[in-house]
């Protein structure tokens, strides 16, 4: 999950000029050179979705700053959370979270206080400069590095784009036992919610709720199983599921760039928008170094390699990413909906078809995660 470090050979002869001394016939000093040239990577730990501290992500960084990253994976918010819950104080450097779940770090007085001074929320486009929940009574504890789209995954060779253009395709007679569930409530709920036509899909009262759990109950029958991040990608992509509720390009876009015929596209009754941003974990012994990663995969350079990380592609806020994306990566920008000059992924924000994932507002969050348990166990 790391990568090893070998420092380059221009930093070896800065390095080596710097510890020779010449005295008499002239002495190497070896111990010097071993300190500076082959000093040991700094360890910095990363608590995060899978694929932000691989190498196609970190090894720049990880190089020129003698860096070496310690991953823990995650799949969800709530194992986010009991994950932290169960470490000590400084466990984690940094910690990649879901928007939602930003203030319930904050709450709990898992993350430290950010100087919005720091970050270049100038080169970002207006929507992300303060994004909901990263901030409190006028302070920043996060700062936003990628988002996507969630909407109908399909198989392309099984469901045509106008097919999929709509949730109702879940209930579609010939899917039966090939509609798959990307096991977490809060996009699956949302989707319905969406779907019964409610315009803030997470901001429902008890009888839009009851309506919410009625229709979902309603799916259980066409339901082929329930899968996590890696369960999801091999039965898309061998076509075990035909579609997949609660997921978008986040994981077809990885598939469909490796041959698989998938897609996702934002239906009819809109979609919903995930949002991943990096906090400093209280405690850190290495904030310092912690706030350069943020300020470095925040950079137009950083964010290219977010937006192509191969475990998952994602939009950035950086618009300045997306001019150097749409020169390193063209067709990469164009896939993504990432070109400036042509209708792009601003535009289905600004249009009002994409509502923010957040978490619920008038239920309690457990109260969602138990109906989910129940509708999986029917």
């Amino acid at each position: 999950m790391s990568v090893k470090v070998i420092p380059s050979e221009r930093r070896t002869r800065r390095e080596f000029l710097k510890s020779t001394a010449v005295v008499g016939g002239g002495i190497l000093a070896t111990p010097y050179l071993s300190r500076l040239a082959f000093a040991a990577p700094t360890e910095l730990t990363m608590l995060a979705w899978y694929g932000h501290a691989e190498p196609d992500v970190v090894a720049e960084f990880e190089a020129e700053n003698n860096v070496k990253f310690k991953p823990k994976y995650y799949t969800g918010g709530d194992n986010m959370l009991g994950l932290i819950a169960q470490s000590p104080p400084g466990t984690f450097d940094l910690i990649l979270s879901d928007a939602e779940y930003v203030q319930q770090l904050n709450a709990a007085g898992y993350i430290e206080e950010l100087d919005p001074k720091d970050y270049a929320f100038d080169e970002f486009f207006p929507e992300f400069q303060q994004f909901p929940g990263h901030w409190q009574d006028g302070k920043l504890y996060s700062v936003i590095t990628r988002f996507g789209f969630l909407g109908v995954a399909y198989n392309t060779e099984a469901i045509t784009e106008k097919e999929a253009s709509t949730y109702k395709v879940y209930w579609d007679e010939k899917l039966k036992g090939k509609v798959g569930h990307f096991d977490w409530h809060l996009p699956n709920l949302g989707q319905i919610s969406l779907l019964n036509g409610n315009p803030s899909p997470y901001d429902i009262d008890e009888a839009a709720w009851e309506k919410v759990q009625e229709v979902t109950r309603s799916l259980r029958p066409q339901i082929g199983g329930f899968f996590d991040y890696g369960g999801t990608f091999s039965s898309l992509q061998n076509g075990q599921m035909l579609v997949m509720a609660g997921i978008g390009d986040w994981i077809t876009g990885a598939l469909e760039k490796g041959g698989a015929k998938v897609r996702s596209v934002i239906p009819e009754e809109g979609g919903l928008q995930f949002t991943e941003s990096f906090s400093i974990g209280k405690g850190s012994q290495k904030a310092d170094l912690a706030k350069k990663w943020i300020q470095y995969i925040t950079s137009a350079k950083g964010q290219v390699k977010s937006a192509n990380m191969a475990a998952y592609p994602c939009l950035i806020p950086n618009k300045k990413g997306w001019e150097l994306l749409a020169v390193e990566t063209p067709e990469e920008a164009k896939r993504q909906g990432m070109l400036l000059n042509e209708s792009n992924a601003m535009d289905l924000i600004r249009n009002g078809r994409i509502k923010y994932r957040q978490l619920p507002v008038q239920q309690s969050l457990e109260t969602w995660n138990d109906f989910w348990s129940e509708y999986k166990s029917a």
